[in-house]
């Protein structure tokens, strides 16, 4: 959940580190700092709440120059937003830490420390392994032992960088459930969360395993695994590059990322359709054998990845595929019951969800045939720990509030049901058609994005407004559920959606002037049932706030509608997401919140 960055460097190290948080805000903005060790010796610390800005300017203040550093941008876990909790976690002049993660046994290590005479400044479990570190140097180890024995006696996920003022050459650093990386560089090392952080440095990394602690240094990287030997970790290039993650002319990552959308959907598209034919060799040598095994399908997921995966659900049942869904979290604390020949799937944008990861392995120990994971990201623990990985290729998406990732996947869902489909007798005629209706969808996205001044202008009529519903029938149903969440997260509108034919049994209660009701209106079977309900919404006084295709008929009063045209009944679920987008977006831009970084929130949630 946090972003951790470090180097070491011939060169000072301060403005890469600054250069990283600000690139790994996202995963974490309640507070920032850095501890750099200085030519003479010392480290010097400075940390504060709130986001990278304010860390910057003190910093910049201060004049802070350095060979060697670590830094952290915080969400909170342990502890509320201060300084005082802010990393990095000292223990004395001995050793600085920054973390990511938990560790659980916190407050019996901590119970045990206080004994020996550590004094706690701060409400971390953070801290907690701090003065470990520095019981265990006291004990009369080296520093890299010292991580060694410490890692032993916590327990939790995390993803941890140690610096020593006494080591002029050395960052130990550790993971253990939380993602760690290794930017290499010539006469120059660094490390980071993710791989966003170093791009403006390297795009060459390697990427630690579960259990692995490094010794960096200036001209070596030395990996040790779990069980002591000495390791090498395959070096990877990375595609993605420093402009990638800029904002370029937009106001904010997430209205950039929503335009993105055709040109990510198409790239999604790319080398696995070809005239007419979906291309199942794209999706990886072993997929194949994983698909002809498949009878049925379990999802896991979490957040916008769930909604993704209550789409297919839809669509994997409509050609005769039984799909179980379930929210990661509560999966993996259950007893479940696997069917035969079920294929495992999970749907991530970092792939590096610690719920959706425990899933993953708990369900390794299970009858599954297999596992297929749909992700962004292709270096996260996620991809490499699936039988097969299926990327969704939509790029960084540095916005809190997913919106390219979403469409992503669902196209990405779209090929795994087409995949299925053809061992169900899909014909090549229908499978051209519905390939050709893929193919439309990115300019059909393009179509839609012209619609956003007209969505600004709707807006408006949600500035005063505290509570918002979301109707949906059918795939729609987890459409109005991603629409509703896109506004609460970033508007702070507490908002709900509902399937429209559950409106009579209790939401209906809800339902007056003051209550605005948003719905996709697609020209399909369950129309007219759906304006039933919408009827229903009227004669209780709601204010209607439609998206329709052209080709509907609405017979209703005191509503707003914006038209969608030739958009496939297949494909509508992607296409009818972009205007809950802008719309969420134009909301929460008019009522003045942080669009990018929502309260509270952080992008990438690699703790329970």
């Amino acid at each position: 959940m946090c972003g951790i960055v470090g180097g070491i460097a011939e060169r000072n190290v301060v403005p890469i580190l600054m250069e990283g948080l600000r690139r790994l805000e996202y995963r974490g903005y309640d507070s920032a700092g850095l501890a750099v060790r200085e030519s003479e010796g010392r480290m010097q610390r400075f940390r504060t709440i709130g986001k990278v800005s304010n860390l910057d300017g003190i910093v910049n203040d201060a004049g802070v120059d350095g060979l060697l550093g670590i830094a952290h941008t915080r969400w909170a876990t342990h502890g509320r937003p201060s300084e005082l909790n802010a990393h990095p976690h000292m223990s004395g002049e001995r050793v600085a830490v920054v973390h990511n993660g938990i560790i659980e046994n916190h407050s019996e290590l901590r119970s045990k420390l206080e004994s020996q005479g550590f004094v706690f400044t701060s409400e971390t479990d953070t801290e907690v392994i701090a003065h470990l570190l520095a019981s265990k140097l006291g004990e009369g180890l080296e520093i890299f032992q010292a991580v060694k024995e410490a890692s032993k006696e916590m327990s939790g996920a995390y993803a941890m960088a140690v610096a020593c003022p006494e080591e002029s050459d050395r960052i130990i650093v550790t993971r253990e459930g939380s993602p760690l990386v290794i930017g290499l560089g010539e006469g120059e090392n660094f490390i980071a969360s993710d791989v966003a952080a170093l791009l403006p440095v390297t795009q060459r990394f390697l990427f630690l395993e579960e259990g692995d602690v490094a010794e960096i240094s200036r001209n070596k990287i030395t990996i040790y695994d779990r069980t002591g030997e000495e390791v090498t970790r395959e070096e990877k290039t990375s595609k993605l590059n420093a402009d990638s993650v800029d904002k370029g002319p937009y106001r904010h990552y997430m209205l950039k990322e929503i335009y993105e959308q055709p040109g990510v959907i198409a790239e999604t598209l790319e080398g696995r359709i070809y005239k007419g034919r979906l291309m199942e060799e794209s999706f990886g040598h072993e997929a194949k054998t994983l698909f002809d095994k498949t009878k049925q399908v379990q999802i896991i997921a979490c957040g916008t990845s769930y909604h993704a995966g209550l789409v297919a659900k839809y669509w994997l049942e409509e050609i005769g595929v039984p799909c179980s869904i379930e929210v990661a979290s509560e999966y993996r604390y259950r007893k479940v019951v696997v069917s035969p020949d079920t294929l495992f799937l999970t749907i991530s944008q970092s792939g590096e969800t610690a719920d959706t990861l425990a899933a993953l392995r708990a369900a390794k120990e299970m009858d599954y045939i297999g596992s297929l994971c749909i992700c962004n990201v292709p270096e996260s623990s996620l991809v490499r720990e699936s039988d097969v990985a299926l990327m969704t290729r939509a790029g960084p998406e540095i916005g809190v509030a997913s919106t390219k990732a979403f469409t992503t996947q669902l196209v990405a869902l779209r090929l795994l049901t087409l995949a299925l489909a053809k061992r169900r007798g899909l014909s090549e005629a229908d499978e051209q058609v519905l390939v050709n209706e893929l193919h439309a969808v990115p300019r059909q996205v393009e179509v839609v994005l012209e619609l956003s001044d007209s969505i600004q202008a709707m807006a408006n009529a949600f500035a005063d407004r505290q509570h918002a519903l979301f109707l949906g029938r059918g795939c729609f149903y987890p459409v109005a559920m991603e629409g509703a969440l896109k506004l609460k997260e970033i508007s702070y509108i507490h908002a709900e959606a509902y399937p429209a034919g559950e409106l009579k049994h209790g939401p209906l209660a809800l339902v007056d002037a003051e209550m605005p009701v948003i719905c996709a209106l697609p020209d399909d079977p369950l129309l007219e049932k759906v304006l039933s309900n919408l009827q229903e919404v009227r004669a209780r006084g709601g204010e209607l706030f439609l998206f329709s295709d052209q080709r509907v008929k609405i017979d209703l009063d005191n509503y707003q509608n914006l038209t969608l045209s030739d958009i496939y009944p297949t494909t509508a679920p992607i296409v009818y997401s972009i205007p809950l987008q802008l719309l969420a977006y134009h909301v929460a831009v008019l009522k003045g919140t942080d669009v990018d970084q929502p309260r509270n929130l952080a992008k990438s949630v690699t703790v329970e």
